[in-house]
């Protein structure tokens, strides 16, 4: 029976694991079956990930497949030998797990999902959703490995469409406290979170503040708009975990990491909550609606 492990600093979401699944499975390996799959999450305590990833390689498992880019950079570092598939939505190559796209080299390939290369994208919608809008905040995780890309490109996407963005930086849950009061003081029209996996651990903090301060916020994941979020837009992060499982199937089937290019997922996804536009009193363009691709009533 093959043995895969699976890395993740977040939380485990079911949806997500049975992506992974999915992919294995059309590949031809079925857990419980031919192929069983040993979880690892640190929960949101991105420190713990060395620790658990060691574990892994100890075990040993045949592939890792990581959710998270810190979780990638840890089981990089815990193994040059066993194959390593990723998932991330930042640049794998400016991360250093990969030489390049087409030709990885070592241990390591993936999938890459662009939800960080996305904020310009947010913020037309942070323009479109309120155009009078002039200072838009961004709240970003500083341990994220790739919070100076996330916050560089955001703020040239700001400056290209006329406004002024304001960077807020949280790394625990007393900083994104803060965070939110600062962006009332600082009277921002609307803020755009970061992707970033403790975001996504903090989404109920998250979507409570946003509605308790009335600040119309945007995500980059759909789980924060299900959970209550105003809008998210981002990749469908389940396609690219299946064709992480893929890619671990051709791997249990005897491929080498350093053959196989790094994927791009081109799926997006636009969820509105309406039920949460109302509570803020928005009206959301009809344009907007008809270009969603999942509007929460």
């Amino acid at each position: 029976m093959a043995l895969v492990g699976l890395l993740t600093g977040n939380q485990l979401d079911d949806r997500w694991l049975s992506a992974v699944g999915q992919g294995l499975k059309e590949v031809g390996y079925i857990e419980g079956r031919n192929a069983a799959i040993k979880y690892r999450s640190a929960g949101g305590r991105f420190d713990r990930l060395p620790a658990l990833a060691t574990e892994l390689v100890a075990d040993p498992v045949a592939v890792i497949v990581t959710l998270t880019p810190a979780a990638a950079l840890a089981a990089k570092a815990a193994t040059k030998t066993i194959p390593i598939i990723f998932t991330t939505g930042a640049d794998p190559v400016d991360l250093g797990l990969v030489s390049s796209l087409n030709h990885p080299g070592g241990n390591v390939t993936g999938i890459s999902f662009l939800i960080n290369t996305l904020e310009s994208k947010r913020l037309e919608l942070a323009r479109d959703l309120l155009p009078s809008a002039t200072v838009v905040g961004f709240l970003v995780n500083p341990r994220n490995p790739a919070s100076q890309s996330q916050t560089r490109d955001a703020q040239v996407a700001a400056g290209a469409l006329g406004l002024k963005l304001v960077v807020f930086n949280a790394k625990n849950e007393g900083e994104i406290d803060a965070a939110f009061t600062s962006l009332v003081e600082q009277r921002v029209s609307t803020v755009i979170v970061g992707a970033d996996g403790y975001f996504s651990n903090r989404r109920d903090q998250l979507v409570g503040l946003a509605a308790r301060h009335a600040i119309p916020a945007i995500y980059s994941l759909r789980e924060l708009a299900i959970a209550g979020g105003l809008m998210s837009y981002g990749t469908d992060i389940t396609d690219a975990l299946r064709l992480a499982g893929v890619y671990a199937g051709r791997i249990l089937k005897g491929e080498k990491p350093a053959d196989l290019p790094v994927q791009q997922t081109v799926k997006f996804e636009l969820v509105i909550n309406l039920k949460t536009a109302r509570a803020l009193g928005l009206d959301i363009p009809p344009t907007l609606l008809a270009r969603a691709d999942e509007v929460i009533e």
